[in-house]
C-alpha cells in the first residue's frame, strides 16, 4: 500500500512538473515566434517603403498591402471608436472601416519615407501571461537622429500573430486615435456620424495635398 501510494505521489509530481516544462516551453515559443513575426515585418516594411525613388502610388499598394498582412486592422479600428462602436448602425461600421485604413494609409506611407537607410532592432518579447505579447524594438536612424524606442502589442489568433497597437516612445497609438475620435465625436453632436463626416474631409484633404 505505501509502495503504492509512493507512485501515486511520484506520478503526481512527473505530470506536475511535464505541464511546467511544457508551459513554459510555450511561452518562450509563442515570445520567439512574436519577435521574428515583428523582423519580417520590419525587414519587409523597411526594404519596400523606404526608397525615396519609389512613385507614391506604389508604396501605397505595398503599405495597405502589410496593413492587411500584419495588423488585425478591424480590431484596432473598433477598440478605437470605443464605446461609440455601439452606437454606430451597419452601414456606418462598413464605412468607418474603410475610412480608418485611408486615414493611416494616408498618414503613414509617407512617414517611412523619413528614415531612409533606417534599422530596426528587435531586443525583446514580453508575453503577459495572455494571448498577447509586447515586441521591443529599438528604430536606428542613419540621419545621426537619437534612435527611436518602438514596441509592438501584438495578439495570436488561431496561430497567427496580428499588430494591435503601436507604442512609440511610450506613447500608445492606438489610445492616443481613440481619444483624438471621442474628441471629435463630442465637438460634432455627439455622434458617429459627425466623426465620418470629419474622417472624410480629413481624408480628401490629405489626398489633394499629397
Amino acid at each position: 500500500m505505501i509502495f503504492k501510494r509512493l507512485i501515486m505521489k511520484l506520478a503526481i509530481v512527473f505530470v506536475f512538473s511535464a505541464l511546467v516544462l511544457l508551459g513554459t516551453g510555450n511561452a518562450e515559443n509563442f515570445e520567439t515566434g512574436a519577435k521574428k513575426f515583428i523582423e519580417s515585418l520590419a525587414g519587409e516594411a523597411l526594404t519596400s517603403l523606404t526608397i525615396k525613388e519609389q512613385p507614391r502610388p506604389e508604396r501605397v499598394v505595398k503599405f495597405r498591402k502589410l496593413f492587411h498582412e500584419y495588423f488585425a486592422h478591424k480590431t484596432i479600428a473598433a477598440w478605437v471608436l470605443g464605446r461609440y462602436w455601439r452606437q454606430a448602425t451597419r452601414e456606418q461600421k462598413q464605412e468607418y472601416f474603410k475610412l480608418f485604413e485611408e486615414l493611416l494609409v494616408e498618414t503613414y506611407v509617407d512617414r517611412f519615407a523619413r528614415y531612409p537607410n533606417a534599422e530596426l532592432q528587435v531586443s525583446n518579447a514580453l508575453g503577459s501571461g495572455g494571448r498577447d505579447v509586447v515586441v521591443s524594438s529599438r528604430l536606428n536612424r542613419s540621419d545621426g537622429q537619437p534612435p527611436v524606442k518602438v514596441d509592438w502589442r501584438l495578439r495570436a489568433r488561431e496561430g497567427k500573430y496580428k499588430v494591435i497597437d503601436l507604442i512609440v516612445e511610450g506613447l500608445s497609438m492606438g489610445q492616443t486615435q481613440r481619444s483624438e475620435f471621442a474628441s471629435v465625436i463630442r465637438q460634432n453632436g455627439g455622434t458617429v456620424e459627425g466623426l465620418l463626416d470629419e474622417l472624410r474631409k480629413k481624408i480628401k484633404k490629405m489626398k489633394q495635398s499629397s
